[in-house]
């Protein structure tokens, strides 16, 4: 349902990284919950860099740089993603994507949030998450961004244009900032009316969080 309708539908703040399974996981969830509410909730989404730290100048992963993720740390991942897949009936090609710098794809999803309806950003948002968890593809890859926007009705040079806009790197960056500065340390975070729940957390939990109940 658009938001351009009479009454304004609720928002939640969503908080992710295209790179992180949980967040891929967690949207699942919130999209379960929103089909069990009787009125539209639209996603305010905040991008989050998971890469900052091991980002090259070229934006390749250097995987040198410890960040205190180790293999002990990614088998685990692995595992509860394993388990959340489970529970969600969610099918993926990958379990963990730590090649994947996912810079590129946001700052055009931040693009199409300030300059599209917000049915074009979701449409695009979604098909991000399934390009890399579902059919593995390098979200990191411009001209995949370009099919990937055309689809949703987005001329590629808009998008090319986008990812080469100083401006624009700049305010994705700050957005990033301002996640640190809001207290997000890791995601996915939703956070609604002044709390928030951390994790792929189940359906009945966004509901707790957003209706109190």
């Amino acid at each position: 349902m658009s938001s351009n309708a009479d009454t304004a539908a609720a928002t939640i703040t969503v908080y992710s990284d295209y790179v992180c399974p949980f967040c891929y996981l967690g949207r699942e969830s919130l999209r379960r919950y929103q089909e069990t509410r009787d009125e539209p909730l639209e996603i305010d989404w905040r991008p989050f860099d998971l890469r900052s730290q091991k980002r090259t100048a070229d934006g390749s992963i250097d995987h040198s740089v410890d960040d205190g993720k180790d293999d002990d740390y990614f088998e685990q991942a692995k595992e509860n993603v394993r388990r959340l897949q489970e529970q969600y009936d969610v099918e993926m090609t990958l379990e963990i994507a730590t090649d994947v710098d996912s810079l590129p794809a946001q700052t055009v999803s931040y693009y199409l949030k300030e300059q599209y309806p917000y049915e074009t950003w979701l449409d695009f948002d979604v098909a991000v998450f399934e390009a890399l968890w579902t059919e593995g593809r390098d979200i990191g890859d411009t001209e995949v961004l370009v099919d990937l926007a055309e689809e949703v009705g987005v001329d590629g040079e808009e998008v090319r244009s986008a990812l080469s806009d100083e401006q624009l790197d700049a305010a994705v960056r700050e957005q990033f900032t301002a996640a640190q500065q809001a207290g997000v340390t890791g995601v996915p975070t939703f956070a609604y009316d002044g709390y928030a729940a951390r994790g792929a957390v189940p359906p009945e939990h966004l509901e707790r969080l957003v209706d109190g109940v």
